[in-house]
C-alpha cells in the first residue's frame, strides 16, 4: 500500500478538491479571525469601562517590558484594530459568497 499518496475519490475532479482545500483554508482563517475579533472586543470593552484615573500600560512587542500609555489613545487604537479585523472577516465572507455563486 502506498503512503502519502492521495487518490482522488471516484466521481470527483481535481478542480473540485482544490475548491475544497481553499474552503477549508478560508474556514480556518475565518475561525482564527473570529477568535481575534472576540479578544479585541473584550479589550475594547475593558478599556471603555475603566475609570478615568486608572493607568494603562502598553507592552513592548516581543518583550516583557511595559510602558505607561494614554487610555483614550489605547481605546481608539484598539477600536481601529477591531474595525480592521471585522472588515477582513467580512471580505472573506464576501469572497466565499462570490465563489459559491460561480
Amino acid at each position: 500500500m502506498l503512503r502519502g499518496v492521495e487518490m482522488p475519490i471516484r466521481g470527483t475532479r481535481s478542480e473540485d478538491s482544490a475548491v475544497l482545500v481553499s474552503t477549508d483554508n478560508s474556514t480556518a482563517q475565518k475561525e482564527e479571525l473570529s477568535n481575534k475579533i472576540k479578544e479585541q472586543k473584550i479589550v475594547v470593552d475593558e478599556l471603555s469601562n475603566l475609570k478615568k484615573n486608572r493607568k494603562v500600560y502598553r507592552q513592548q512587542q516581543n518583550s516583557n517590558i511595559f510602558f505607561l500609555a494614554d487610555r483614550t489613545e489605547m481605546l481608539s487604537e484598539n477600536k481601529n484594530i477591531l474595525d480592521e479585523l471585522k472588515k477582513e472577516y467580512q471580505d472573506i465572507e464576501n469572497s466565499e459568497k462570490t465563489k459559491i455563486k460561480k
